[in-house]
């Protein structure tokens, strides 16, 4: 029978599928709209298929959040290619799988696959196998994190990193108001561009703490360079002394001036320099009861902090505010007359952790002509 122009435009609204297989759909069944529909839905779980163990990494995060429900969440879907990421259908899902997120709070991404798929009576896969089928690339729901109450977000370069921060505010009211708006979005980008770690000090365990401790102690003897003098000298003397360091070794240093020793590991040979970090190894005990060692200990641990923990982090913006991120969050909160503490954040990025596709563009031409 013949297809009219008219039913293929109306399976295509229906389906989103193109117009070449809406057409194909129809011929197929003879014009039947719910055949046809059926029909077209067994070509996508194929398509889905065949196309599974094509590599995914590219596609966005999404941080959404309802304000009238005050619940939020940062989602993953994954595409084969970066321009399909910017297909209208692709972020339209990717906002209908986050509104089922928080529509049927699921478990995890599997029990997110068999939930309804918001405002159908399909599942999120069925959904995603119509999509793999209509855009043609492989798709992937990767993972999501929840976060409800007051929120703020940030999408970086279109969703290469999603950003979600959590605040408890004394007075809700002020959490309506502009500067509220911009504070929470400006902190929001400090965790997109600094990747924190942590929201405070007070979030590191003690069996963190202890490792980090034990990493900066075993990095600062490894570097016997970066300790301090009256450690070092002792060190150098007992290489010297011991005849630990070749007569070479031992000749170049006792040449050096004042001024050449503080750059000793540039004369000395690379043997020389590891034999020097074994020794202080091998004093390990001690020198860890050396109070200047404490010091240098302590110091280095408390920059750490500052780098991974987002509140003692230096603002950014530092047109904006000069000092940590809590400082800014306290001064903002000072101006609206109220209490705002950052409870929490997520920051998501696109692919991480993900296989990536290698492109190879002479390869792909070459297959699309050789069939």
């Amino acid at each position: 029978m013949a297809i009219s122009a008219s039913d293929v435009k109306a399976l295509r609204e229906k389906t989103g599928v193109g117009m070449m297989e809406c057409k194909k759909a129809l011929v197929e069944t003879d014009g039947d709209m719910d055949k046809a529909i059926d029909y077209l839905r067994e070509r996508g779980l194929a398509a889905a298929q065949k196309k599974a163990s094509r590599i995914a990494a590219e596609g966005v995060v999404l941080p959404y959040y309802d304000k009238a429900t005050k619940k939020g969440v940062v989602l993953e879907v994954n595409s084969e290619t970066d321009f399909v990421a910017k297909n209208e259908k692709f972020m339209s899902f990717v906002e209908g799988v986050a509104k089922t997120v928080l529509a049927t709070d699921p478990a995890d991404v599997e029990a997110l696959k068999e939930s309804k798929f918001n405002g159908t009576d399909r599942t999120v896969t069925e959904t995603l196998n119509d999509l793999v089928l209509a855009i043609g690339e492989n798709m992937k729901v990767r993972r999501f994190q929840r976060m409800d109450g007051i929120v703020s977000t940030y999408i970086h370069a279109g969703g290469s990193v999603g950003v979600m921060v959590g605040f408890d505010v004394a007075d809700e009211a002020k959490a309506e108001t502009a500067e509220f708006e911009a504070m929470g979005k400006n902190v929001a980008m400090q965790i997109a561009a600094m990747n924190p770690e942590y929201l405070s000090k007070a979030d590191i365990s003690d069996d963190e703490s202890a490792k980090m401790k034990s990493i900066t102690i075993e990095s600062a003897l490894n570097k016997p360079d970066s300790l301090p003098m009256p450690i070092l000298n002792s060190l150098i003397d007992e290489a010297i002394n011991d005849k630990k360091w070749s007569d070479e070794d031992i000749t170049i240093y006792q040449g050096l001036d004042n001024k050449q020793r503080k750059n000793f590991v540039n004369f000395i040979s690379k043997e020389a320099y590891a034999i020097l970090a074994e020794v202080a190894v091998s004093h390990k005990a001690e020198i860890s009861e050396n109070k200047i060692f404490v010091g240098l200990v302590q110091g280095r641990l408390a920059k750490q902090i500052k780098e991974i923990c987002l509140l003692e982090q230096d603002f950014v913006r530092s047109d904006l505010f000069q000092g940590s991120v809590a400082g800014y969050i306290d001064s903002v909160a000072k101006e609206l007359g109220t209490e705002v503490k950052a409870n929490g954040f997520i920051r998501m990025m696109k692919g991480d952790g993900l296989e990536k596709r290698e492109e190879n563009f002479a390869e792909e031409i070459a297959k699309q002509i050789n069939g």
